[in-house]
């Protein structure tokens, strides 16, 4: 089966942000889409990935000694 097709408020609701970011990813090609006549659609997975590669671990912190 087919990956579902995201539109870009569903992608801007999904990462909480407005339209126009997830319509800069797509002007800057850093999000997989896909152009359906003059619409574009974002497929599901391509979000995921996108979330998954720009999710930054915390970073463990090792304190000295207490005096």
């Amino acid at each position: 089966m087919a990956a579902r097709l995201l539109t870009v408020s569903q992608v801007a609701e999904l990462l909480g942000t407005s339209v126009r970011f997830p319509r800069r990813l797509i002007e800057e090609r850093r999000i997989t889409f896909v152009k359906v006549g003059r619409h574009v659609r974002i497929p599901e997975p391509a979000v995921a990935a996108y979330i998954e590669r720009h999710t930054v671990q915390p970073a463990l912190r090792r304190f000295g000694r207490v005096a």
